[in-house]
């Protein structure tokens, strides 16, 4: 198993700008390469995702989302990279900027006051719904083609909307702000992958906890401690999600879609993704069907 070492990431703006901007539009290859690694970073992140597939993967969350996207990141909050795939016509947007980009002060000023509540509850990770997504989207999209002053008026513009919108969800609710040493960062990045590469057969503890170089009962503390997750539950999400793929992007049957995803047990499956979606595999491809999404 390879072990990725540079679990925090160091973000470069350029020469005179406080903000970085940066747009892919590449293949499915290209774009997995930039998003392979559990990683974190002292800046916010907003990312905009405009016709494209992939999981997110924020702290403790878990889930799968097809065709775009809208979700900013607090300082420190551990993700990987989410984008899968684009469409032809697809593209990626991220913006990264620090807390205190402005000064110290800055948001403290009454008028900031929609923004400095955005910026905290950003700690938990933010996913905006359709309504601020469809308005907000292509704001983010043209913040490219602007620079020093004019960008900043943009973005505070941006997060303004941001601010005031009521159409969002919260992703991290009880998980995980990163405050451990960078080496145990690393460990979660190797769990996470491996689980990741493997989840669709049969996973043993024994071979999980030799990953890591640890026993077995230290390594169910240490994951238990460091995600609030036993390995189970945490293969099972990742399996779940694994199935919502398929339900949306495959005509496989729920129980070709079930063993696809790893289990073996067509009623167990049944049970795991009612409690994890909050529906059955049947009710969500029903669901699947009659929404169009932005």
């Amino acid at each position: 198993m390879l072990r990725i070492k540079p679990t925090y990431e160091k973000v470069s703006t350029s020469f005179g700008s406080s903000i970085l901007v940066k747009q892919h539009t590449e293949s499915l290859e290209a774009v997995r390469s930039n998003n392979g690694k559990w990683h974190f970073h002292p800046e916010l992140e907003l990312v905009y995702v405009n016709k494209g597939q992939g999981k997110r993967h924020i702290g403790n969350h878990l889930s799968y989302f097809n065709n775009s996207q809208l979700i900013l990141l607090g300082s420190n909050l551990p993700h990987y990279g989410f984008t899968d795939r684009l469409t032809s016509k697809g593209s990626e947007t991220i913006i990264q900027f620090k807390p205190d980009f402005l000064g110290e002060l800055f948001f403290l000023k009454p008028e900031m006051a929609a923004i400095k509540q955005l910026l905290e509850r950003a700690k938990q990770g933010i996913l905006f719904q359709p309504e601020t997504k469809k308005y907000v989207g292509p704001k983010i999209e043209s913040l490219i083609h602007y620079e020093g002053f004019e960008r900043i008026i943009k973005l505070l513009e941006i997060l303004n909307d941001l601010g005031k919108s009521t159409d969002y969800t919260l992703l991290n609710v009880d998980g995980i702000a990163f405050e451990t040493e960078p080496k145990d960062n690393d460990k979660l990045n190797i769990i996470f992958k491996y689980i990741n590469n493997n989840f669709t057969r049969q996973i043993t503890l024994e071979e999980i906890a030799d990953k890591v170089s640890m026993t077995e009962p230290a390594f169910c503390r240490y994951l238990k401690k460091a995600t609030g997750k036993t390995f189970t539950k945490l293969v099972n999400e990742y399996r779940v999600v694994h199935a919502t793929k398929l339900l949306n992007e495959s005509q496989l049957s729920i129980t070709d879609v079930c063993f696809e995803s790893g289990f073996n047990n067509f009623s167990h499956f049944n049970k795991l993704f009612n409690e994890i979606t909050g529906k059955s595999a049947s009710k969500y491809r029903a669901e699947i069907k009659h929404i169009i999404q932005y």
